[in-house]
């Protein structure tokens, strides 16, 4: 698949709504890629899970999807479909600490 540039937002716990732009090649790619960056960042309180919707706006042609965490943690915890996809969501459950 190839990388597309991504601008992901949600609200945190103090419904204080961050925006951060990341590269991805899939939807749950970039929720991830995103959710990294808030818990890294300081100003970000911790980020809702359940029904707490993320929102990814893919640039290029612009396009914008929301997603429910609850959805994307079902996601997060299956084994992908390839040897790369399986790979890819490896990479990503060690980069939140899953």
């Amino acid at each position: 698949m190839a990388l597309k540039t991504c601008s992901v937002s949600c609200n945190d716990l103090q419904d204080v709504l961050h925006t951060v732009e990341v590269t991805a090649e899939t939807l749950y790619d970039a929720v991830a890629k995103a959710l990294v960056i808030f818990r890294q960042n300081d100003w970000v309180a911790d980020i809702g899970t359940g029904m707490t919707p993320v929102t990814v706006v893919v640039k290029e042609p612009t396009v914008m999807h929301q997603v429910l965490m609850k959805d994307f943690e079902r996601w997060l915890k299956r084994n992908g479909r390839s040897p790369a996809e399986a790979a890819n969501r490896s990479a990503l459950r060690k980069q939140l600490g899953v």
